[in-house]
């Protein structure tokens, strides 16, 4: 009788699940979802101006089936993935996952960028595979770990099957279902995803109190001894807290072996063509995705580099780095104080910065400002949950390394290995050789 019960309790479970995501799903995405208001103290108008492309201009019709299909689950294979999977708003317009799931419980190589301020992006993705927003819609809908379609014409079927869409698409567009339509739409809504209006944003206008003597110390280091501003440059005309460019900062280093994969993924390439489909299928589905921007230039200076990401809504958006490996901002700057981990490819600009633990502290409340009014709440829950970690759990600190007192060659210690596997300091450019 006892093992019944047990069983009984938890089908009872299950079905409670199966009815919250069912009213979840019946309710919509919620208010979060909604296009933002361009009011926001900090929102760089000048540079909105610039990024709305003349040959997809928004509109309230277009916005609102981008809307609805990025909220479709009909643009997957099985019928229940959607880009909100991924992308949830609620959650910084992410997963909240080290890498996403996609299709059939499959897990990829890559955490789930934000689609907040992505419209601002020069590139898209972590290694800046695609151009625009509209291009890097096909990726995600025909990658088999993701959303699995067969090819852009059954995303298109599957669409075309719901008759609201047939209306929709002759009213916005004035022609039948398409791809390159479905892209439209989905870019149209996701430029309307603005997040600023944060306590920093009234601080740099002019508020002084909008944020705490810490932060405001955070701030200084940040611009100082921290050199975050090297990369996560702030601007009033590009107030994104990113340099759009791509840095190896030794993250992929804990596990890679970059030169034997480079020369790997040359030869894939090679026999492929090296078009964006197999390109997207070697970032998402296999071990070659730490070699980065690399894949897609293939010049040696990309390997282990990835884009440089905007700091803005960070406690809506852990885990960090590429691979989320990084669990807390604690973790992070851990990783940056000691210099990243060692290879033949770390960017120039990593080195120690000998921060101690009140400096850390205070380079966290200075990113905590940059969190825009709806996420403030949840924003605030995840820092105390972080704080409380950092003070028990700091598996990349590293107080030796992070003041230089144990040199720049090998033998750094710490949990994680922090000069990562063996690398060949062979002379890069002979990576296509034999």
């Amino acid at each position: 009788m006892k093992s019944a019960r047990v069983v009984l309790s938890f089908l009872l479970a299950v079905a409670a699940v199966a009815v919250s995501f069912d009213l979840v799903s019946a309710q919509g995405p919620g208010p979060i979802a909604d296009p933002k208001s361009t009011n926001q103290v900090g929102f760089p108008a000048t540079l909105y101006s610039w990024v709305i492309p003349p040959d997809n201009q928004q509109t309230p019709a277009k916005i609102a089936l981008g809307k609805a299909l990025f909220f479709e689950d009909a643009l997957s294979a099985d019928g229940k993935i959607s880009c909100d999977h991924c992308h949830s708003p609620a959650k910084g317009f992410t997963d909240q996952l080290p890498t996403s799931m996609g299709i059939h419980a499959q897990f990829g190589q890559r955490n789930a960028p934000s689609i907040l301020n992505a419209l601002f992006n020069v590139t898209q993705f972590w290694d800046g595979r695609s151009p625009t927003l509209e291009a890097q819609i096909e990726g995600p809908v025909t990658n088999p770990v993701e959303m699995g379609m067969k090819s852009t014409d059954d995303a298109v079927a599957a669409i075309k099957a719901i008759p609201q869409y047939q209306k929709q698409f002759q009213e916005v567009f004035g022609r039948d279902v398409n791809f390159a339509d479905m892209e439209l739409a989905i870019a149209a809504y996701e430029r309307t995803q603005l997040a600023f209006d944060s306590p920093f944003d009234k601080f740099i206008n002019g508020d002084q109190s909008a944020i705490s003597d810490s932060a405001t110390r955070g701030w200084s280091i940040f611009n100082g001894k921290g050199r975050c501003m090297s990369c996560h440059g702030w601007n009033p005309t590009s107030p994104l807290f990113t340099d759009q460019k791509f840095h190896n900062i030794g993250v992929s280093a804990h596990k890679a072996d970059f030169v034997p994969l480079a020369r790997k993924a040359l030869v894939v390439l090679g026999q492929t063509g090296g078009g964006s489909e197999q390109i997207d299928k070697l970032a998402i589905g296999t071990d070659m995705s730490g070699l980065g921007r690399f894949l897609v230039t293939k010049q040696p200076h990309d390997i282990g580099g990835f884009r440089t990401m905007s700091l803005r809504n960070l406690l809506v958006t852990q885990p960090y780095f590429h691979d989320g490996s990084q669990a807390t901002l604690w973790d992070t700057i851990d990783h940056y104080n000691k210099g990243g981990v060692q290879n033949p490819y770390l960017d120039g600009g990593i080195t120690p910065l000998g921060l101690t633990e009140a400096e850390e502290d205070d380079l966290v409340n200075f990113l905590a400002t940059l969190t825009s009014p709806e996420y403030a709440d949840d924003a605030k829950q995840e820092y105390d949950l972080q704080f409380k970690r950092s003070r028990t759990d700091r598996p990349q600190r590293d107080e030796a390394a992070a003041n230089g007192d144990k040199g720049r060659g090998p033998g750094l210690a710490g949990p994680f290995g922090d000069i990562g596997p063996d690398q060949n300091l062979e002379n890069p450019a002979l990576l296509g050789g034999d």
